[in-house]
């Protein structure tokens, strides 16, 4: 007998009668009524590249999900990229914009009560926002990944939006022309998708394959290729399915599933932000995970087994071609905890059902490319909650550094102290008051680091800052230290010259002031008093949860 659904209403009722008047009016035939009740999550925009073909995958869900026995409705939620909503307020918007996302999809979704998902994910915060809904919603979900784009030339070599992003440094430093990064950033985008690099949008991506919310093999995928929209297809019939089987994200994003998550975050070097999405995540999910303390259990025993750009030269195609995050689960199989995926089958099983390509990027466990772990928890008194630190390959990373603070209250004030020259070699650059409430809203350090990259300073200037930095950054380069300055966290205690001591060996993160003069300091902090605002950012600034909490708006216990 098929399974009672939520949206089928008694007759007579006064839900089921002003429901059934619209859909009629829609040319809905009333023998759909009873059909499962699929939504299909789409971020669609005409302002930003990442998201300009998701529009044309729609016919695509639509047919599989009414071949499949249901019904679909496209529902449309805010589509932000970091590249193009970045520009207002520091970028603050950035981060809100993933629970509004989730709260969007709450409302249109649970308001109409209907069956199940298919999220379309793509940039940044779009896959995050929407594994905190279904973690939140807990109805039948599967995920679409919908690609990353391709990259053009300029002057004869490979050019990528990743290098436009670093090469803002290289013109304030004159090492080239506006002109020529006019030319870089016309020729870096040939197709639709996200970012190609191992940014947080692949990295969200190879992320929701990992927790099993993805039909295995889907990740990372080349935007608008016959394999996505053959995924897609699949995704359709399937969420269908899962509705009748009543498997639900709960059942999939289990304690295991984040813990395997984390191991494919380590083994491919993923953009520090995986850390905040998955504890938001898994605070939706009701889970008791801490995902710096997993971060720092798991660290030591994954080894590093690809470096797609910018933590090595391998180019995102070629981990695709390699099996993607099922390739890298692969060789991890054997550390793996047991878990299911929207599939219906145990991960053990997909694993074993695996094979490995002759020739793969995705180095075996016996010969890493790294045993270092790739990303890193500090503590100390400068963060006595935690930051956090990428390595990547640790190649381009100092185990140690000592320098003096040279503090910002802003990027663009750092920034412009970059082509000033008043950033040197050995310096410590504080970018404070970026938190989530201090921000309010996480505002951006990642362009500074970019810029810095470009000036060849990457290497020898470290970063720590309460904001965000991006999944393509690199360098010395430390973040949400917590607590923020705004919470009147040590960060704030710091003056212009304190020496600040990063030890990566010992997982520190000091700054040499002896206690006694930061109780003073403390004593004497001036309040800080951050932006008026009074839209989006004002409920932000006044719910979101710290930053090593995952910043979600999900209320404290």
């Amino acid at each position: 007998m098929p399974r009672k659904l939520r949206s089928n209403f008694e007759p007579g009722t006064t839900r089921w009668a002003v429901r059934r008047a619209q859909w009629v009016a829609l040319g809905i035939p009333p023998e759909d009524f009873e059909k499962p009740k699929i939504a299909i999550i789409n971020t669609s925009s005409d302002l930003s590249i990442c998201f300009s073909h998701l529009d044309g995958v729609i016919s695509h869900l639509k047919d599989g999900v009414r071949q499949a026995g249901g019904l679909p409705f496209e529902i449309r939620t805010t589509a932000p990229s970091d590249f193009i909503h970045a520009a207002s307020k520091g970028a603050r918007y950035i981060l809100p914009s993933r629970d509004l996302i989730a709260n969007d999809i709450e409302v249109s979704v649970e308001g109409p009560l209907l069956d199940g998902m298919i999220c379309l994910a793509s940039c940044d915060k779009t896959t995050p926002g929407q594994l905190m809904a279904a973690a939140r919603l807990n109805i039948p979900t599967i995920f679409v990944i919908c690609g990353y784009q391709d990259h053009g030339e300029f002057e004869g070599r490979k050019v990528d939006i990743e290098e436009v992003f670093e090469s803002v440094g290289k013109v304030a430093t004159k090492e080239i022309t506006l002109e020529q990064l006019t030319g870089m950033a016309d020729a870096s985008i040939q197709s639709p998708g996200v970012c190609p690099g191992m940014g947080t949008a692949n990295s969200m991506h190879i992320v929701c394959e990992a927790l099993g919310m993805c039909l295995p093999g889907h990740a990372p995928v080349r935007a608008n290729s016959h394999r996505m929209i053959d995924h897609a297809t699949r995704a359709a019939g399937r969420v269908v399915e899962m509705v009748e089987e009543d498997l639900r994200p709960r059942d999939i994003m289990t304690a295991a599933a984040f813990r395997n998550a984390t191991r494919a975050v380590l083994a491919s070097s993923c953009s520090v932000n995986t850390v905040r999405h998955l504890q938001a995540v898994a605070d939706e999910a009701e889970l008791d995970i801490n995902m710096y303390e997993l971060v720092e259990e798991l660290g030591p025993k994954v080894p590093l087994l690809v470096a797609v750009r910018p933590n090595g030269d391998t180019r995102v195609e070629e981990l695709e071609a390699s099996g993607g995050a099922l390739g890298i689960m692969a060789e991890l199989a054997k550390e793996l905890d047991e878990a299911v995926t929207v599939s219906g089958r145990a991960l053990s099983d997909v694993l074993t059902s695996f094979k490995r390509p002759k020739h793969s990027v995705i180095k075996p466990t016996s010969e890493p490319l790294s045993r270092q772990p790739a990303l890193v928890t500090l503590y100390g008194n400068l963060a006595p909650e935690g930051a956090l630190m990428k390595l990547g390959t640790g190649g381009g990373n100092k185990m140690q550094f000592s320098g003096p603070a040279k503090i910002f209250h802003s990027q663009e004030d750092a920034i412009a102290a970059i082509g000033k020259g008043e950033i040197v070699k050995g310096d410590v650059a504080v970018l404070r008051y970026l938190g989530p409430r201090g921000g309010p809203g996480l505002a951006f350090a990642s362009w500074f680091v970019a810029a810095l990259n470009g000036a060849g300073l990457g290497d020898d200037v470290a970063v720590v800052t309460d904001g965000q930095l991006s999944g393509l950054n690199r360098g010395i380069a430390i973040n949400q230290v917590a607590p923020e300055a705004f919470e009147r966290g040590p960060l704030a205690l710091l003056e212009e010259g304190d020496v600040i001591e990063i030890d990566v060996a010992a997982r520190r993160l000091s700054m040499v002031v002896d206690d006694e003069s930061l109780e003073r300091r403390l004593e004497g902090l001036p309040e800080w008093r951050p932006a008026k605002e009074r839209g989006w950012l004002s409920v932000f600034q006044r719910l979101a949860k710290p930053i090593h909490k995952g910043a979600a708006l999900t209320p404290e216990d």
